[in-house]
């Protein structure tokens, strides 16, 4: 099993250097196929009709041309040297949509954090916890403090559910690649603390069977499960957080468990999440 199709989603309006330096490494290090990917869908924000609309949209369209061209350029100027195999891909699309129909052609999606969380443009900007939802393949989030993915130390974030055990098998190259991989389960109740370590310890038995030499340990820490995971990852220079993704929807509204939300939002470290 490997990643041997990379796709990396780029924002319009924002600093895309971050993921673009990541996807660098991932095709690097697993000499995949990269591909990038851009889109939006230039409609008015406000209700016109006739030669009003045809002429907003006409501008719209003109001023979204002009950033996907660009960002076609610098997808391929960061490439040289990094990935011989590349693509790019555009449409004037609902981004989540769009990314999310292209990723057949892929086995891992990155994208950028949410700092605004899900406050943008849906027509202009891709809503993470949307997507993550929608792709059927694992999505990578990247930081903007990010400039590099080295590998030297993945912590994997137990919970003893579907997408937990979905997102450890779509990590696996990543975690075959790393240095240090530690699976981690944060307990809120103390009762829960003996059968805790149990799960960690045969999701780590499990790996192994996999090529994958991971420790494993269920933190004496106090407080909120996702604080505690973020504040571990840090303490041991975690470069990524593997976790299942947890939410619902309810007219296209989607409302996230905390750790989730929380990786898409603010973390400061790579998160590798399934759904």
């Amino acid at each position: 099993m490997t990643y041997a199709t990379v796709m990396v989603h780029l924002d319009l309006d924002e600093s895309n250097d971050a993921r673009l330096h990541v996807a660098g490494d991932l095709a690097k290090q697993f000499d995949a196929r990269l591909v990038g990917i851009a889109c939006c869908q230039p409609q008015p924000s406000v209700y016109a009709e006739g030669v009003l609309a045809q002429t907003l949209v006409r501008q719209l369209e003109a001023d979204a041309n002009e950033k996907l061209n660009k960002l076609e350029q610098r997808f391929r100027a960061a490439c040289q040297n990094r990935a011989e195999n590349v693509e790019w891909r555009r449409a004037y699309a609902v981004p989540s949509e769009y990314v999310a129909r292209e990723a057949r052609a892929a086995d891992l999606v990155l994208t950028g954090a949410d700092r605004v969380g899900g406050l943008s443009d849906p027509l202009w900007r891709l809503d993470p916890s949307e997507l993550v939802m929608k792709l059927g393949r694992p999505m990578m989030i990247v930081p903007p403090e990010v400039d590099r993915l080295q590998l030297t130390s993945v912590v994997v974030g137990w919970k003893d559910t579907r997408e937990a055990r979905r997102a450890v098998v779509d990590a696996l190259p990543l975690l075959q690649k790393a240095k240090e991989v530690t699976v981690v389960e944060i307990i809120e109740d103390d009762r829960d603390r003996p059968a805790g370590g149990r799960r960690v310890a045969d999701v780590a038995a499990w790996l192994a069977r996999h090529q994958v030499d991971a420790s494993h340990m269920v933190p004496n820490l106090s407080g909120d499960a996702v604080e505690q995971l973020i504040s571990h990852a840090s303490d041991i220079g975690a470069d990524v957080i593997v976790a299942g993704a947890y939410g619902h929807t309810r007219m296209r509204e989607w409302i996230f468990g905390g750790v989730t939300r929380d990786l898409i939002t603010k973390s400061n470290r790579c998160s590798l999440l399934s759904h």
